[in-house]
């Protein structure tokens, strides 16, 4: 019988490095003629699993002889240490086989699968040899890997799969570790990531990987130099899992594979001291490229290299824990870098997941130094969602009944944001500061006693740090007051009836010093700019930037290098606020006075109304022409925004200094004809609904954060200031402690030294009426002397200050003597110290001793004396422009708090009359086109409104013009006999109900369609519209161009 082909093939045994009794049997076998080739074939395959798979059996696959010429004999696997590493000639041929036959590359993978299943269990029993053939397989993986990166997804699932069972079955072993780590990050560095989430095998063996090398990451064991040879094998697997594709491409797998790998980063970074952070921080900004792992994306897919992960010598000195924090900090600057748009916010939500899981909140240093580095590592246009996801997640616990420490710590952290130099572009602050004040309010609403409340306070402020726009400040601060003169009149809502009182107070204490510490950082912010020394300081520190301690109203101007850049807040967005200097509570009215003072100092417009550097008022030819001066005249005679600012800060001042009854308050009779505001005079009573019969604060009857409207509010401030008597009267004492005055001392000085010029008209009369107010008689009330004293010596220091700043001798030497006449007793005190950016404790108002050891009536103040010698003085005289007559008749004209607030709500003044024809017709007739609340437009155009669209409509439907004083000639279709004189406020007419014309459809006019277009600029202009053709010159040239066609219809 002849051999088969089988048998022949056999016959390759006897040159086979066999065993001897495996040779003797193939021998035998072959050496007997009529054996079948069945039992020959069973021999060989016998034969083979005897030789522990080194020998081909009959029709063994071509890449599966491939395979198996790559590992070295048996008895040199042992010997194959440390490398293990595959034949290298051998390993050529397989590489060159599978890349240019990329179909095969499926059966090679499954065949390394199979063997790589086989040696783990056998090596997980203590087998050598399978352990050796095990790190030879993750090799020839590798190489596969490099070399068939084109065609990498086809080796995928049985390389993912290869390393997860190398991990789940001896990830102890450190060799092996690192050997599944160097194939894996093979694998990362050339995929595309496209077969991640749509091959569900694939996705749960690439996931499973991830957490297999995040618990190496974060391993915990005793020997020091073990723990971190074996993180350093963890960090630099999810390394390359973050430079690769797979964790970017599919959007769904992102969340879940940052979850698995922030774990690791992040602990090893709380292990360690900030300054080691520092350090190393500086070494990978040194040295970018690391020495562990290199470089990605800076080359195509193609032209990459894999890193070549391996564990260190026995032996060697090993790494320490500032390696192994080099590496988590190279892979979370570079996954943080990476991402896009709401990936960072996905990021910093796994960050804080893992800081809940290990209670890593108590670490305040680390976690300020990370949200801060976060931001900075962060892609510039997506910086913010940083500090917006921080917020969210403060905002989130912000119903819990105690602060925890996971909400100090994230309030840190968003200072720490907001304060560092990194820009922060596409950041809503109005956004961030309405979800701040929100949250404060409801920590105050849970206890007024919060202690997150601090911490909130310098999260408002630091938004002053990141100034993009002009106006962002005056923006920020009205938000802040609108928010504040809410919670003055309508309190806070859902606080019990005990609470109640005490939650208003600490509410308006917390906007407070947010307001003022948001204007004092963007202040710092803008000055340290600068400044080459403030720019190593101003911005680089998680804390608010802190002036030096003030003991009176320095101001802030010491501080700053160059004025702001910004707009500031303006008089008519701050004086909302002036009824807080009359507050009930202490503690508010010594909060706003060193707030009103600084704004006074840093932030209200002073134009050319300053002083010298010694605080004197004098003359400048060269600035102050004729234009300036008569500007200051026009200001002077019909006032403007500083103006009707001071106007009611003078009001308020009176009425703290003399009332017997202080807070916003509503009373059941409704307001008199001449005390009633203009503004209120549209027919809407809400000041006569807000009485309940009661002289309880309106904070008790109204708990809705809705903002009032300006009319009762005003009606709340007059009744206020009907308080305030001509007369002090032994009846009623009076509200104010010795600690008010001294308070008011601060901002009446803060006043004169400022706006010289302005507080002559409207800060002189008030001096005159105060001091009035303290004239009692020939009878001597003990009871009242301590309040005369203090309001005397009121008096006279702020003489004293406004004749040294007008350099008015005589003006000072009387007010000396008034102070030297007056009793010895306790003097005014100063403003007490402040630190802007956080909440202070409440101030402590100081009483008036048991009494003044006097007698006798109070020597009066001279005030004639003054008025002549001031009217008279020459700066006086140089800087206002008037003659002394004129000049000593409006000083000494009379006085109240009632005409003085009346004259600081107008709506309108003269001079705007004077001067709104010049206004440009393109700002005439904006607003009538936008219909936009704009302040900014209003105060540019305060006419009633333009021609627009619908004047136009109604020509063309043949409709009456509707009531719009810019056509003329039409009669307004609304009565305006409800409204009251923008000229003279105080005269009351006979109100009638609004009538409207019913709209009557008739044909148009002759000549009305023409007259609207006109106004509008798009028909002919005749020069006596309101309105000009935005382009005239063009239209004339067109005009005059003839057509250059014939019509082919008669004209």
């Amino acid at each position: 019988m002849t051999p088969c082909r089988v048998c022949v093939r056999c016959s390759r045994l006897q040159q086979a490095q066999l065993k001897p009794s495996v040779r003797a049997a193939c021998l035998s076998a072959l050496s007997t003629p009529s054996l079948n080739c069945l039992p020959s074939f069973r021999l060989c395959a016998r034969t083979y699993s005897a030789h522990d798979g080194r020998m081909h059996i009959p029709f063994t696959p071509n890449h599966i002889q491939l395979v198996s010429a790559c590992y070295p004999p048996s008895a040199a696997l042992l010997t194959a240490g440390p490398e293990y590493a595959p034949n290298s000639q051998e390993l050529s041929r397989l590489t060159y086989y599978a890349a240019n036959r990329p179909e095969k590359i499926n059966k090679l993978g499954n065949e390394l699968e199979k063997r790589v299943r086989t040696d783990s269990r056998k090596a997980v029993a203590g087998n050598i040899r399978a352990r050796a053939c095990l790190l030879i397989t993750l090799a020839i993986f590798k190489a596969l890997a490099t070399e068939c990166r084109r065609d990498v997804a086809l080796l995928s699932p049985s390389l993912l799969s290869s390393v997860n069972i190398s991990l789940s079955s001896l990830s102890a072993d450190l060799e092996i570790a690192a050997r599944a780590a160097t194939v894996f990050t093979a694998w990362t560095t050339y995929t595309d990531g496209l077969i991640i989430g749509v091959d569900l095998k694939v996705t749960d063996d690439y996931l499973s990987c991830l957490r297999h090398f995040a618990r190496l990451g974060h391993l915990e064991h005793n020997d020091h130099e073990t723990r971190n040879r074996t993180r350093l094998i963890g960090l630099a697997a999810l390394v390359g899992a973050v430079n690769s594709e797979a964790l970017y491409k599919p959007s769904a797998q992102f969340q879940p594979q940052v979850s698995i790998i922030m774990r690791a980063l992040l602990i090893p970074l709380l292990e360690v001291d900030v300054s080691v952070l520092n350090h190393e921080l500086a070494e990978i900004k040194e040295q970018p490229n690391s020495p562990i792992l290199d470089e990605f994306r800076s080359r195509p897919a193609l032209e990459r290299r894999a890193a070549s992960i391996h564990v260190h010598i026995d032996g060697d000195q090993g790494p320490t824990s500032g390696d192994v924090a080099n590496t988590a900090l190279r892979g979370t600057s570079s996954l943080l870098g990476h991402t896009r748009g709401m990936q960072a916010s996905l990021v910093l939500q796994a960050a804080l997941d893992t800081l809940d899981e290990r209670g890593g909140w108590a670490q305040l240093e680390h976690c300020r130094w990370l949200a801060e580095k976060a931001a900075e590592w962060t892609q510039y246009q997506y910086r913010y969602g940083i500090p917006t996801r921080l917020v969210e997640c403060l905002a989130a616990g912000q119903d819990a009944p105690a602060p925890t420490q996971r909400q100090s710590t994230l309030a840190a952290m968003i200072t720490a944001v907001f304060t560092s130099p990194t820009p922060l572009v596409n950041l809503s602050t109005s956004d961030i500061l309405a979800s701040l004040l929100s949250i404060t309010i409801r920590r105050i609403t849970v206890s007024p006693e919060d202690t997150l409340l601090p911490a909130l306070v310098e999260c408002i402020s630091s938004l002053g740090t990141h100034v993009y726009y002009a106006d962002q400040i005056q923006d920020l601060a009205e938000d802040l007051i609108r928010r504040l003169v809410i919670v003055e009149v309508s309190g806070i809502p859902g606080v019990d009836k005990a609470s109640r009182h005490k939650a208003r107070t600490q509410a308006v204490r917390c906007l407070l010093a947010g307001l003022l510490g948001l204007i004092h950082a963007a202040d710092m912010h803008d000055a340290g700019k600068d400044g080459e020394e403030d720019a190593k300081t101003v911005g680089t520190s998680p804390t608010l930037p802190t002036p030096p301690e003030r003991t009176s109203h320095d101001g802030l101007a010491q501080g700053h290098i160059r004025p702001s850049r910004r707009t500031k807040v303006a008089p008519e967005i701050w004086q909302d606020t002036l009824s807080l200097l009359c507050d009930s509570e202490y503690a508010v009215r010594a909060d706003y006075a060193m707030a009103l003072v600084a704004y006074i100092e840093n932030e209200i417009p002073k134009f050319a109304d300053k002083v010298d550097a010694d605080g004197v008022r004098r003359p400048r030819p060269l600035a102050e022409g004729p234009t300036q001066k008569s500007t200051t005249l026009n200001t002077m005679l019909y006032g403007d925004s500083t103006t009707r600012f001071l106007n009611a800060l003078h009001a308020c001042a009176y009425a703290l200094s003399t009332s017997p009854r202080l807070g916003l308050r509503s009373s059941s009779s409704p307001p008199s004809p001449e005390r009633t505001s203009p503004t209120n005079a549209n027919g809407d009573d809400s000041s006569a609904r807000a009485g309940d019969n009661t002289s309880e604060s309106v904070t008790t009857e109204r708990r809705s954060m809705n903002p009032p409207s300006r009319s009762r509010r005003t009606s709340l401030v007059m009744r206020m200031l009907k308080d305030a008597p001509q007369r002090i009267s032994t009846s009623a004492r009076v509200a104010a402690d010795l600690s008010d005055y001294g308070n008011i001392l601060a901002v009446l000085t803060a006043v004169h030294e400022q706006l010289p010029v302005r507080s002559l008209l409207t800060g002189i009369p008030m001096l005159v009426a105060l001091n009035s107010a303290t004239r009692t008689g020939e009878a001597f009330d003990p009871s009242t002397a301590a309040t005369v004293r203090a309001i005397r010596e009121l008096v006279a220091r702020a003489w004293l200050v406004v004749g040294r700043v007008w350099d008015c001798a005589a003006v000072t030497e009387i007010a000396e003597k008034a102070l030297a006449a007056l009793p010895l007793a306790q003097s005014l005190p100063s403003l007490p110290e402040w630190h802007f950016g956080s909440l202070q404790p409440p101030q402590r108002p100081i009483p008036f001793t048991s009494g003044v050891q006097t007698s006798e009536p109070f020597p009066d103040i001279d005030t004639d004396a003054m008025l002549e010698a001031l009217s008279s003085a020459p700066n006086v005289l140089e800087a206002t422009g008037l003659g002394q007559q004129e000049l000593l008749r409006r000083l000494s004209s009379e006085w109240t708090p009632d005409s003085a607030y009346r004259e600081s709500i107008e709506t309108k003044s003269r001079i705007d009359n004077l001067s709104a024809d010049g206004l440009s017709p393109l700002i005439k007739v904006a607003p009538a086109l936008m219909h936009a609340d704009n302040l900014s437009m209003q105060s540019l155009a305060r006419s009633g409104r333009g021609v627009g669209v619908t004047d136009l409509r109604e020509a063309l439907e043949g409709r009456s013009s509707m009531s719009n004083p810019n056509l003329a000639g039409r009669v307004p279709s609304i009565s305006t006999l409800d409204h009251t004189s923008s000229v003279f406020p105080g005269d009351q007419f006979s109100k009638l109900a609004p009538q409207r014309s019913r709209p009557q459809r008739m044909k148009p006019r002759p000549g009305e369609v023409r007259e609207v277009l006109n106004k509008l600029g798009i028909g002919k202009q005749n020069g006596n519209g309101n309105l000009k053709s935005s382009f005239p010159a063009m239209q004339k040239s067109q005009s005059r161009t003839p057509p250059t066609f014939t019509p082919p219809y008669k004209t």
